[in-house]
């Protein structure tokens, strides 16, 4: 029984379908605990059962996408990682890798090892909060607690390399803002060494927790023909099967140069996109391993000479040169040559396939830009997940899609 459109803005009501059964129309959201961010269900209940449901987005409208057109590269980066605001340096690579691309510059060797670090830090903490917060919702508060005391590690890492904690704006056209101090570098150590035993505590709190495991398996089941046809990427796909990870399939950066898995699981439901993440963790922790006890020497970000990088403070202090290419980047006049150009770029974010398609006219500034989340495919999925289960069963669902709200309303 489908909603119909007028349907959508009506109070919660009690009607009766065409067949003459009583039905509730129950507006979950937008402000709704469970929810996790500002976004609205519309349910269609027999009992407690949920015949159909309607996402329903708007409530957090930021003209995301209109903005890149109004900011040039670099100024965009601080728009760009408030699109995700669990995982905001995943973002940063991402544009700046699309940027780069239309550009064709190559970025040094250490730049991609510390973007490729920083990612898969940002996996990490993505998947905390997500896990943490599905586990919140269906009774696991422990759990919850445990899970943010890892997190708060990685956000003291971010702090030390780029001076924020949530937003970071890390990223440049050409490099990045600065280089890995040694207390960075420290500190990324540690975490590598400290985090396993957290991955390890929370798993024995919920992996075979009776609740936990009632209220997860067998409930918001995809299959991997569906996740294939229906657009889904991230753990939500290798949650059911499908093997694609842009790291592996279509490598980046220096992908290329670490050994990891891609985790996948084949039933499809709630707890195997639990179980996905928790061994992603793992995963991303080992690329991270091997990333910082192998970082090349060099700069961070490519010569002055290019034009299209912020030259480093002490040479724009100390050389002529450095001072005019620093103006001549900020000049809207000069700064950036960018060809006359098309195209898309993707990297494998912490939810799934970000991508953005980027056309340039020669400015500094993009004439469009657009933006593939992996949340926005992902959320069109709860109807499909949700239908014949039962009220209680929507935070699970929404929870273990893990959807961000800025992507939906860019």
């Amino acid at each position: 029984m489908a909603i119909a459109p007028d349907e959508l803005y009506q109070p919660t009501t009690l009607t009766k379908d065409a067949d003459g059964e009583d039905r509730w129309t129950l507006n979950f959201g937008p402000q709704h605990p469970a929810t996790h961010t500002t976004l609205r269900l519309v349910l269609k209940l027999d009992g407690e059962r949920v015949v159909d449901a309607m996402p329903d987005i708007g409530y957090l409208h930021s003209g995301f996408e209109k903005i890149a057109e109004h900011l040039d590269y670099n100024q965009y980066v601080t728009v760009a990682d408030r699109m995700n605001y669990v995982s905001p340096m995943a973002n940063n690579v991402a544009w700046h890798m699309a940027v780069e691309k239309l550009m064709g510059i190559d970025v040094p060797p250490r730049c991609q090892y510390l973007r490729v670090i920083v990612a898969e830090l940002a996996r990490i903490s993505d998947h905390l909060v997500c896990n943490a917060a599905v586990g919140l919702d269906t009774g696991a508060f422990t759990y919850f607690l445990y899970a943010f005391n890892p997190r708060e590690k990685l956000y003291d890492i971010f702090e030390a390399l780029c001076g924020a904690r949530f937003t970071n704006s890390y990223t440049r056209v050409g490099g990045l803002t600065g280089d890995a101090s040694p207390e960075a570098i420290a500190m990324i150590r540690a975490a590598v060494r400290e985090l396993p035993k957290a991955f390890g505590d929370m798993e024995r709190l919920l992996d075979r927790n009776k609740i936990f495991v009632d209220r997860t398996k067998g409930i918001g089941v995809l299959s991997k023909e569906e996740a294939i046809n229906r657009g889904a990427s991230g753990p939500v796909a290798r949650a059911s099967g499908v093997t694609r990870d842009l790291r592996k399939d279509e490598p980046y950066l220096s992908y290329s140069d670490f050994d990891f898995q891609v985790c996948c699981a084949t039933a499809g439901d709630c707890y195997a996109r639990y179980l996905v993440r928790m061994a992603e963790m793992r995963e991303s922790l080992k690329i991270v391993a091997q990333a910082i006890e192998n970082l090349p020497e060099g700069p961070v970000s490519i010569g002055i000479r290019d034009r299209a990088s912020l030259p480093a403070k002490g040479i724009v202090y100390s050389t002529i040169e450095g001072l005019i290419t620093h103006f001549e980047v900020l000049m809207t006049n000069r700064g950036f040559e960018v060809p006359c150009e098309e195209l898309y770029s993707a990297t494998e974010a912490p939810n799934g396939e970000l991508g953005f398609y980027l056309v340039g006219d020669g400015s500094s500034r993009a004439y469009r830009a657009r933006c593939r989340p992996p949340s926005f495919l992902h959320f069109a999925l709860f109807p499909h997940l949700i239908r014949g289960h039962m009220l209680s069963d929507v935070v699970a669902v929404l929870g273990s899609l893990n959807i961000i709200a800025a992507e939906l309303d860019r």
